[in-house]
């Protein structure tokens, strides 16, 4: 809840409040040195449930694509495991995504396992 996934992942920029809210903005910065981007997002929805807690934003306009990211750690009690997700959906809203066609989705994919391999080190 404290956007540690995007933090590990080297991607937060900033967030309006230290715990996600709906309503709390976050900026993710893409890229490295001058070729970077700041993206913008909004969280839409919390998760607060007993074996359930994350968060998913939405993109704001400007963002290079309009879509929403789910970030959550589930814990099953049968065997006392416990899961990280990452779900997103999405499609290109800056031309150059477009053009990228499905390298896109590599990189969203990418993407993905940075969040991941953010909380294995933890």
């Amino acid at each position: 809840m404290t956007y540690r996934m995007l933090e590990g992942a080297g991607v937060l920029h900033s967030a309006s409040s230290p715990v996600a809210a709906p309503g709390t903005r976050v900026v993710v910065r893409l890229g490295v040195g001058p070729a970077a981007i700041s993206a913008a997002c909004r969280v839409v929805y919390i998760i607060d449930d007993p074996d359930r807690r994350g968060f998913a934003y939405g993109t704001l306009p400007g963002h290079p694509v309009s879509g929403e990211e789910l970030f959550a750690v589930e814990y099953d009690p049968t065997d006392e495991s416990v899961y990280a997700v990452v779900t997103a959906f999405s499609r290109p809203a800056a031309w150059y995504l477009r053009l990228a066609g499905p390298l896109a989705r590599v990189g969203q994919r990418w993407m993905a396992d940075r969040y991941l391999a953010a909380l294995s080190t933890e």
